[in-house]
């Protein structure tokens, strides 16, 4: 050991306060983690010995700008040699000591040979590919972190998840690691790892076919051209059962749906299969397959799926069997009641209707249950359970005790009609809640492997999807809005997608004061206040169950016709909000990402997060 220290110094990598006996052997917790006993001395330069951790002058200590000692070979009477290498890497130098001169060590051992003898990557032939980093290291500072830039279209970027930073292009980055290089760093570059020919991943998933039935119309064409005309299709609830409600105004599909079908078909579904089997219809027509079903369309019906959200389905159902029991006895209730009144009867019908054997499923989530459909389904293809599934949601539910219900919790937008803009007002500075609504929503998804074979057109990728849960409330969303950002960071990731590659959001907003306050505040704390948002709520009210897929819909359409539609109602965005929304007219989808993301979130703080890639 060294002798005794002659002078101590305050360093940037050293402590504050003078080490005390019971520390002096102890590792250290607080401003050096990575440099145990750290303790800068003095000592001659006749002392120092392979391992030391060695400062060659003051100026040096104060910059921490440190070597370990890796050889020392005496020159004269007066001198040694000693050969020098940054402690986190690099190449050796060698440097003259005066064994009576001062010098500065950490008294900190460190094991030479595990110090990797390392060069600076060259920069200037390199052919970059997106993907690739570039890491700089100052090597000579014991407690130094590295420094990462990655690759993603085209440009440099410190951290993909900070949209405000400014990237660098190639050039400006090779300027900046020659300089680097130059000053006591270490620049490597790490090229994207190319994947073996053996790794397993999971399947690419693809969204081919499209269909709705909304306020807006039925099919998608009634939808898309609804919203680019910036149409409202709420209106006033008629019929006597309506006539007392504090509250009259939905977003009512605007034809029956069981004049589509054949009437001994229609009359054992309820409303919202009805309009499930619709959707699904055009979705797989759009998708080029036969409506007769899968074994015409030359599909395995074992390799198919359908993966339906939905909170109720069709309360009018199970009330009016209710009726009829109160005012008729139980020979009146129609076997057909209890089949008729579940969930699952909009998934089991397009099942049938389309003779898909290999799962039908249904996703009750509240609000996100169409989003979180979406997502099972993309998993079930991914992971090679089936090659394609009908995904999306449908409801029925505007109904008098449920419009009543919703009153109750002065949940409901009081905007009348008559006031010429729509009463659902997605982050407007007068919205005082939502409108409720029905319709359905579907995708045809597939493995890209099973859409290219068979020539398909595709319009986008189903890249991800993401899951959490507020544990706030039982209707009230968590007003930090931190279940929703975990949401939209777990659906990037999931898609392999990062802040910087969002150019769209198709926001839930609902109309509700807080919960577009939340939304809007975790969209901030996510992606930052740039990414432009739309909300179609405004045009169609909020359709439960079935907005998720209606929603991703209209997600898959921006994606593929690169316009964002207008966001109707909002008239003033409130101040608060602090987003891009679109309004007024439809807006070319810019930036070079590609990913839009579609959100979902349901009383009780479900909160599901849908990632869609452009394609092409």
């Amino acid at each position: 050991m060294h002798d005794a220290p002659r002078r101590s110094f305050r360093t940037a990598a050293s402590d504050s306060s003078p080490a005390s006996p019971a520390t002096e052997n102890a590792p250290e917790t607080g401003s050096v983690p990575h440099v145990p006993y750290f303790r800068p001395h003095t000592v001659t330069g006749g002392e120092v010995v392979p391992g030391d951790l060695l400062a060659l002058s003051e100026r040096d200590v104060a910059e921490d700008r440190w070597f370990v000692v890796t050889h020392t070979v005496p020159e004269s009477p007066e001198t040694i040699r000693v050969t020098l290498r940054p402690p986190l890497g690099g190449t050796d130098r060698e440097a003259p000591l005066s064994r009576s001169g001062e010098v500065t060590v950490a008294c900190r051992r460190m094991d030479a040979g595990r110090i990797p003898v390392v060069t600076s990557s060259d920069l200037r032939a390199v052919e970059f590919r997106d993907g690739d980093r570039v890491t700089t290291l100052r090597a000579v500072d014991p407690r130094a972190e590295e420094e990462t830039w990655v690759r993603r279209w085209d440009r440099w970027y410190r951290d993909l998840e900070n949209r405000s930073e400014q990237p660098l292009s190639d050039e400006e980055l090779r300027g900046l690691a020659e300089g680097a290089a130059h000053a006591d760093r270490l620049v490597r570059h790490h090229p994207r790892p190319r994947r073996s020919a053996g790794t397993v991943v999971p399947r690419r998933v693809v969204v081919t076919g499209l269909g709705a039935i909304t306020p807006l119309g039925l099919g998608v064409p009634a939808l898309w051209q609804g919203l680019l005309d910036g149409r409202c299709g709420i209106g006033e609830l008629e019929g006597e059962e309506f006539a007392g409600l504090p509250v009259r105004t939905a977003g009512t599909v605007p034809l029956d749906p069981a004049t589509l079908l054949p009437r001994t078909r229609a009359r054992r579904m309820n409303r919202a299969a009805q309009f499930a089997v619709l959707a699904a219809r055009e979705a797989w027509r759009d998708a080029g397959f036969d409506e007769a079903g899968t074994v015409e369309s030359g599909l395995d019906p074992e390799r198919v799926g359908v993966s339906l959200g939905a909170i109720l389905g069709d309360a009018s159902v199970l009330v009016g069997g209710d009726r009829a029991l109160r005012e008729k006895g139980p020979r009146a209730v129609s076997p057909l009641t209890t089949p008729m009144c579940v969930p699952s009867q909009a998934a089991s019908q397009v099942s049938l209707d389309l003779r898909i054997t290999g799962e039908a499923r249904t996703v009750t989530s509240a609000c996100a249950s169409g989003t979180e459909a979406i997502g099972q389904a993309v998993d079930r293809i991914r992971y090679g359970h089936v090659d394609a599934v009908l995904a999306g949601g449908a409801e029925a539910v505007v109904t008098p005790a449920i419009m009543a219900s919703f009153a109750s919790m002065r949940a409901l937008s009081t905007h009348g009609l008559q006031e010429g803009t729509s009463p659902s007002r997605p982050f407007a500075k007068d919205r005082d809640g939502f409108v409720n609504g029905e319709g359905a929503g579907v995708l045809l998804l597939e493995a890209e492997e099973h859409a290219r074979a068979r020539g398909a057109r595709i319009y986008c990728e189903a890249a991800g999807w993401g899951l959490s849960a507020d544990a706030h409330h039982i209707a009230a969303p968590d007003p930090t809005g931190s279940g929703v950002a975990l949401a939209l960071r777990r659906a990037l990731r999931d898609a392999g997608a990062h802040a910087v590659d969002v150019v769209h959001v198709n926001a839930h907003a609902t109309g509700t004061v807080e919960g577009d306050l939340a939304e809007a505040g975790a969209l901030r704390a996510v992606l930052g206040g740039s990414v432009p948002l739309t909300a179609v709520k405004g045009n169609v009210g909020h359709l439960q169950g079935a907005a998720g897929g209606v929603e991703a819909v209209v997600t898959a359409l921006t994606l593929r016709e690169g316009l964002i539609p207008p966001t109707v109602g909002c008239e003033v965005v409130d101040a608060a909000i602090e987003v891009d929304l679109v309004r007024g007219a439809p807006r070319e989808l810019g930036g070079p990402g590609g990913v839009a993301l579609s959100n979902s979130f349901g009383f009780g703080g479900h909160n599901a997060v849908l990632a869609l890639r452009r394609w092409g």
